[in-house]
């Protein structure tokens, strides 16, 4: 059986973002999303996952680019090895304050991908069995061929994939889940339709999540600092389209939500 998770990041990053991730939901295949607990639209995110209850949420733990954290991943490392930032007190925070809203939170993941470094993975590790949240984001790319890929996003997604055994090593020790395979690094910020057809079609046997980014591009987004703004409503435009559905009804494919699995 091949099932596929089709998770939003940035709930909550801005009013734009949370009104596309809506959409992605009710009139295409999006199945999850994960909250930024320091998200400037974060009350009006808790507010939409009230009322759409077949929207998955989870938590995206952010370490990067919020108020008063460093700027970029290179920033954190450094950040991290002067001992200058404890990401468990940091993120056991933005839990807090997620279930404090009311989400009951199902699968975590983290902004810019930093729980591939130890110090990192290893809080969430923790905070994951702390919390009974299973599901831990493996943003490790299984080998595409749909689209021609930046050299450089290739080259990252390789050498990232040499931390695969401790990241699973650390994971099996908390007692984490993941899904048995993981895509959209490499194309974030560049899919349409067409490519989502030819995903589904190259999915292996198990469970996928398909990480995306769809938005609504708007003055709030537009005023945001990201690069990922022409390319929300892009992704959100291959969301909504019929062909995919239709690719997944025709290849078999199982769409479901982290509470499915």
């Amino acid at each position: 059986m091949r099932r596929l998770v089709v998770n939003a990041d940035d709930f909550g990053f801005t009013r734009d973002t949370n009104e596309g991730i809506i959409a992605a939901h009710r009139d295409g295949i999006l199945t999850a999303t994960t909250l930024m607990a320091n998200g400037a639209a974060f009350d009006h995110a808790v507010e939409l996952a009230r009322s759409n209850p077949t929207l998955d949420v989870g938590c995206h733990l952010v370490l990067v680019g919020g108020p008063g954290q460093p700027a970029s991943v290179p920033d954190l490392l450094v950040a991290l090895t002067r001992g200058q930032m404890d990401p468990y007190r940091v993120l056991r925070g933005q839990i807090e304050k997620i279930v404090a809203a009311g989400i009951h939170p199902r699968h975590l993941d983290t902004h810019k991908h930093t729980h591939l470094w130890p110090p990192v993975l290893k809080a969430v590790a923790r905070l994951s069995q702390e919390f009974a949240i299973p599901w831990v984001r493996r943003p490790f790319d299984f080998p595409l061929s749909i689209r021609p890929v930046p050299w450089t996003r290739r080259v990252m997604s390789s050498t990232l994939g040499g931390l695969r055994p401790l990241f699973h090593r650390v994971l099996t020790q908390h007692s984490c889940r993941t899904t048995d395979h993981f895509a959209g690094f490499e194309i974030t910020g560049a899919f349409v339709a067409d490519d989502l057809v030819k995903l589904i079609a190259a999915l292996p046997e198990g469970s996928t999540e398909f990480m995306c980014h769809p938005g609504y591009l708007r003055d709030e987004l537009r005023q945001a600092k990201t690069r990922l703004k022409e390319s929300r409503e892009q992704e959100l435009r291959a969301l909504v389209d019929p062909s995919v559905r239709q690719a997944l009804a025709r290849e078999g494919v199982q769409l479901v939500g982290y509470r499915h699995l």
